[in-house]
């Protein structure tokens, strides 16, 4: 069969079953059972849609069933509450930086936007925001639906209106529940707010990277100029596009690294094609043509991206971070007492102070204060550029610990442990006005870079010889312990101080005997302010007058140990604190806490904090202006002589003292004079030991400072008035060996000096340190002279210390007595150490000397062997044969000098009670050996010897003479002593009377 045959008969059977209905009878049962199922399923569908539908609307309602339904007040509040970057200034209002905050921001209002934003920013991020009540709804939909298929939840498509929402009243979390929230606030926040209104709230919130030093920014005004230098308003359309991009990915979109600067060319292009695609928009939607659209691809967008300019927190890191921290420990107090707290609960709750310490950060980093400082911006310049040109701070050194151990670190790079490289000497100084406490500037440290701590305000340190005037000798003459002319023995003393005993030195390693307090000040001796402080230690000075003045680290324990005198405070204190105190003796005894933060207002002006200085006395004005008194001498003759030396206006009445902690790890200077106070401190941040020449190379940094601000405030820095006195001050004379009203033999002496006391404090009795009588010396020992004891070996109107009062004073339990005038000199040698003991009469002559010799017309001879030898006698013959010695001379040493000519001598030793020993050994001078036998030498021998002679008659005749002017001499020295003696009775007669 072939292909026409087949079609032919297939035909024919399709035919015969349409006539006999087959197919018609079979299409109408099939069409009744698809179309009753399609209806089944239509209804089901139907029904499912309207139960999903009420479902879905239920559970939307759920999910904001707890939202409040804000007003419009309440909405507007929320969305204009910008975290608005707050701003930092100098003293009168000189603008310094706006807040290191996590983010920078700047307000501004819609008339102050380019329309090119505008346009730009709705046709990339909101294309229907003309049109829409707050919501897309097919986004809604799609919301709907990912909840009900349990999809994950997408973030995007969210208008500009729900952005702000996001931003400003919820958060960022990603469910349903914000999002439903979310749309709903939006749709009620059209209905109070116009669109301009909603776009102007947009534009000030979002975030726009970063700007070309490296700071996230947000907000229209401040992308501007920190992307392009320019105002919002002054944004050109390829402009407007680059920063209409940024918003959906800032980090990645920026043009800026993160340390600041441009990126590199791989780093652009995500900004670029990013700015291409708002082009394009903006061409659909309308906004620009395509020739504007064709320019503004060709623009060379790269060119107007700004360079990378130093940040005022580069600038002034040590600044900056110092103010932020201080305007937060004001606003703890600020918020805690609106919400109820006492600043009494705050400081005695750590879990509290805490809670408001993280609510006044996020404050001052949003809210947008402004925060007015003390600081004196063209001082605190000149302040930096001192501490950045000063060429003597001394050598860097590797660091080490107290073991000598090498400070380790971590390598940023590899992550493993390296050397700390070598450390600078860093420096610290603050400079504080006394009335008020201001502080006008501050030295933080040489690099912010290689240490981020201030050194002025942050770090401790012990203080050293700083110490002195405010825990010793000022409350000590506060007390009427002592004065400034009040004399303290400087000797090695040991205290008992528990399991230890104490016993302090002085920095040159030797003592000074007995000292006037404004000596030992000026001179700094340590062994002088302890003697001081333990006399008063038990009146707990550190709690009566350190507490008082500002020190934050004191310890119960320190209130108990000796060596807080010379700076020992455990936690050490800071250049702040320091200065602080020393402003207390420029202020007259008044403590005034100093400060840094002036006010802090609101962004409308409403002030939230205002300083108000107070006064503390710690100190009576005459107590203040002795200490003053004698801390000028520091500069003039002490210590702080460099300080002095290298001022450029030396005639301002400056006081100050100088401070080396111990192992010469830190070096102080702080001064003040009438109006403010400056502190200044080196050392190296790991306790290193300082080369030597460490304090002048800080006092001369101390001048420079002065000098830098002196020069910009004169007024401020170099006063013309001089530190008054307040009145109940007088000058009186004292004998320099006790402290004591001077006594005739103190005057005769010539130990008599004058100093100026606190008029309820002046010595009122008379020295009774010096006694005066006739002395002898044995084996070193001074003793009282005996009836016998011979008048050419005692001093017959000599001076020495009075028993009694070296009994009443201690020093009689000294290990060394004669440390009391070691090293003085002049008047002071007279002096001598009496021996109370009795000298006892064996009624033996003594032991004669021992090996006479003789060189160069000098006799030397050996101790006697017997103890109670007051002095030698020499003797002489003419010669070797001649067996009548006659007495030349006699001496308390061990030599004795004679004439040039021939004889021959012999030394006796002499007793306490006259005795006198049998000769030594004989020298001989000269030769005598005999002539020749001619008659010419014979004569002229003969001649010799007449000679010879006649020369020894005359020196006879001359030690006789003077032998008897000797005796006159002591006869005349007793008469003159028994007058003495009668004017003394009887001017003790007169003054009884």
């Amino acid at each position: 069969m072939n292909a026409k045959e087949f079609f032919q008969k297939t035909w024919q059977s399709l035919k015969d079953l349409w006539n006999k209905q087959v197919i018609q009878r079979t299409s109408r049962i099939s069409y009744h059972i698809i179309w009753n199922i399609l209806l089944f399923f239509i209804a089901i569908g139907l029904i499912g849609g309207f139960f999903v539908a009420g479902l879905g609307a239920g559970y939307f309602a759920s999910l904001v069933d707890e939202e409040k339904v804000q007003s419009e007040e309440e909405m507007a509040s929320a969305i204009y509450n910008y975290a608005e970057t707050s701003e930092l200034y100098f003293a009168n209002d000189v603008f310094l930086s706006e807040v290191s905050a996590d983010i920078l921001r700047d307000e501004t209002t819609l008339d102050h936007v380019s329309t090119y934003v505008q346009n730009a920013v709705i046709a990339t991020e909101d294309e229907y925001f003309e049109t829409h009540n707050g919501i897309v709804p097919k986004a809604v939909l799609r919301a709907v639906f990912q909840e009900v298929t349990n999809a994950s939840v997408q973030s995007g498509g969210s208008t500009l209106t729900q952005q702000i929402i996001k931003n400003q009243i919820l958060t960022n979390e990603v469910s349903f529940e914000r999002k439903a929230k979310e749309m709903l606030l939006a749709m009620r926040l059209e209905l109070f707010f116009e669109k301009d209104e909603i776009l102007e709230a947009y534009l000030n919130i979002v975030p726009f990277g970063r700007n070309s030093s490296g700071q996230n920014i947000a907000g229209i005004q401040t992308a501007a100029d920190g992307i392009f230098g320019v105002n919002a308003d002054e944004l050109n359309l390829p402009q407007a596009a680059f920063i209409a991009g940024l918003p959906q990915s800032p980090s990645y979109y920026t043009p800026f690294l993160n340390g600041g600067g441009v990126k590199n060319e791989e780093g652009l292009e995500p900004g670029l094609t990013r700015m291409k695609s708002v082009l394009s928009r903006m061409l659909e939607a309308g906004y620009i043509n395509q020739e504007e659209y064709q320019k503004a691809l060709e623009y060379d967008i790269v060119a107007d991206f700004k360079q990378p300019e130093e940040s005022q927190l580069e600038k002034y890191p040590y600044l900056m971070e110092e103010i932020q921290k201080r305007a937060i420990d004001k606003l703890v107090y600020v918020l805690a007492e609106q919400d109820g707290y006492t600043q009494q609960e705050i400081a005695s709750s750590e879990t509290l102070k805490e809670e408001y310490e993280i609510k006044a950060s996020r404050e001052i980093s949003s809210n947008g204060y402004k925060i007015h400082s003390t600081i004196d911006k063209e001082i605190y310049d000149a302040f930096q550029k001192v501490a950045a040109e000063y060429d003597n701070y001394g050598q860097d050194k590797l660091a080490r610990n107290e073991d000598n151990e090498a400070i380790m670190t971590e390598d940023p790079d590899t992550g493993e442990m390296v050397q700390l490289g070598k450390q600078p000497v860093q420096a610290g100084s603050v400079l504080i006005e006394n009335r008020t406490g201001k502080i006008i500037s501050f030295v933080g440290g040489r690099d912010f870079d290689i240490a981020q701590i201030n050194h002025a305000t942050r770090v401790n340190r012990q203080n050293g010889s700083t110490m002195k005037p405010l825990v010793a000798y000022a409350p000590a003459m506060e007390w009427g312990i002592v004065q400034p002319g009040s004399v303290i023995a400087d000797v090695q003393k040991t205290y008992p101080t528990g399991a230890k005993p104490y016993t302090p030195g002085n920095y040159s390693g030797r003592f000074y005997g007995l000292t006037p307090v404004r000596e030992a000040l000026y001179r700094s001796h340590n062994a002088t302010a302890v003697n001081v402080y333990s006399q008063i230690i038990n009146q707990n000075p550190v709690d009566q007058f350190l507490s008082k003045m500002g020190f934050s680290s004191l310890l119960d324990k320190d209130e108990h140990n000796l060596s807080v005198v010379l700076g020992g405070i455990t936690n050490g204190v800071t250049v702040e604190e320091n200065t602080n105190a020393y402003a207390t003796f420029g202020n007259m005894g008044s403590f005034v806490e100093d400060y840094m933060i002036e006010k802090i207002e609101t962004k409308d002006g409403e002030v939230l904090y205002q300083h108000e200085s107070e006064k503390t006395e710690v100190f009576s004005p005459q107590t203040s202006y002795l200490m003053l008194d004698m801390m000028r001498d520091v500069l003039t003759r002490g210590t702080g002589t460099a300080g002095r030396a290298n001022l450029t206006n030396k005639s301002v009445d400056w006081a100050g003292k100088t401070g080396t902690s111990n192992g010469f790890k830190d070096t102080w200077f702080i001064a003040t004079n009438p109006n403010v106070t400056l502190g200044s401190w080196m050392g190296y941040d790991y306790n290193q030991q300082l080369d030597k020449g460490y304090s002048s190379r800080n006092n001369t940094f101390w001048a420079k400072l002065v000098n830098a601000a002196t020069e910009i405030r004169p007024d401020l820095m170099a006063p013309s008035n001089k530190f008054e006195s307040p009145g109940g001050i007088v000058s009186r004379s004292y004998c320099a060996v006790s402290g004591l009203l001077p006594s005739e033999e103190c005057s005769e002496l010539g130990l008599v000096n004058t100093d100026i006391y606190n008029a309820n404090f002046v010595p009122t009795k008379k020295d009774y340190s010096l006694i005066q009588d006739s002395y002898a010396t044995i084996d070193g020992e001074v003793v009282l002279a005996g009836e016998k004891s011979p008048d050419e070996f005692t001093d017959g109107n000599g001076f020495s210390f009075n028993p009694d009062w070296l009994k009443d004073m201690g020093y009689t339990e000294l290990s060394n007595i004669k440390q009391l005038t070691a090293g003085k000199g002049g008047a002071w040698e007279k002096i001598k150490y009496p021996n109370e003991q009795e000298v006892k009469n064996d009624g033996k002559a003594p032991n004669a000397p021992g090996g006479l010799k003789l060189n160069n017309q000098k006799l030397s001879w050996s101790k006697s062997k017997s103890s109670d030898v007051v002095g030698y006698r020499i003797y002489r013959a003419n010669n070797p044969d001649d067996k009548n010695f006659k007495r030349i001379g006699s001496t308390i040493e061990t030599s004795f000098t004679i004439p040039g000519s021939k004889a021959v001598y012999q030394v006796r030793a002499v007793d306490y009670f006259g005795q006198e020993s049998s000769g030594s050994n004989v020298v001989v001078q000269g030769d005598f050996s005999e002539p020749k036998p001619e008659q010419k030498e014979e004569d002229n021998k003969e001649k010799e010897d007449n000679k010879e002679k006649e020369d020894n008659k005359k020196n006879d005749n001359k030690e006789q003479e003077a032998e008897q002017n000797n005796q006159e001499q002591n006869e005349n020295n007793q008469n003159e002593q028994q007058n003495d003696q009668a004017q003394d009775t009887e001017q003790n007669n007169q003054d009884n009377q």
